[in-house]
């Protein structure tokens, strides 16, 4: 079975509610940015894999896709040594994907917890969420209160809250 399929699964034995769209390939934020149902109300995810120097410590960034990302500061406030982008090779060896392909669901294919979650307060706000199902040719949207009280839990990971601060932000530090 597929990992879009296994997810599809995983969400109907947990019987949350979402809809699910298929699309063509949505590789980079703005292809997904540019789906007809980006919405006001939709908030899509820039998924980030990031490891450590000795590739032995792994996190799973989840921030906005409008913030821009730098490797000092979320290593900063997750407190540990300067991370860096895991190798390509890292996801389809830690969770069997393909890039682009890249988000929280993921994580139920990792049952050793090797990838920490970590969050971007960011992305919790009014409306709905979306992510690949572990697939880059669809999309499920959630209500947020559904994506944090059923689907977060059932991920068996975990999360740490970050908050990174914007460009502007830093220069005032």
């Amino acid at each position: 079975m597929s990992h879009k399929l296994e997810v599809y699964a995983r969400l109907d034995a947990l019987g949350v509610p979402c809809e699910r769209h298929e699309h063509a390939p949505a590789y980079t934020m703005a292809d997904c940015l540019a789906l007809p149902y980006a919405a006001s109300d939709v908030t899509f995810c820039k998924n980030i894999l990031l490891c450590n120097r000795q590739k032995t410590d792994f996190y799973l960034y989840v921030t906005d896709p409008e913030k821009p990302f730098r490797t000092a500061d979320v290593s900063k406030a997750l407190g540990v040594s300067r991370l860096s982008f895991a190798p390509t090779e890292t996801l389809p060896e830690l969770l069997g994907l393909e890039s682009g392909s890249l988000s929280p669901l993921a994580l139920w294919f990792d049952p050793e917890r090797k990838i920490q979650l970590a969050l971007d307060t960011l992305i919790r706000r009014e409306g709905r969420i979306a992510f690949h199902p572990c697939d880059n040719t669809a999309t499920v949207l959630f209500d947020q209160p559904v994506f944090w009280a059923r689907v977060l839990p059932s991920l068996g990971h975990t999360p740490i809250w970050l908050e990174t601060p914007w460009p502007e932000e830093r220069k005032s530090l």
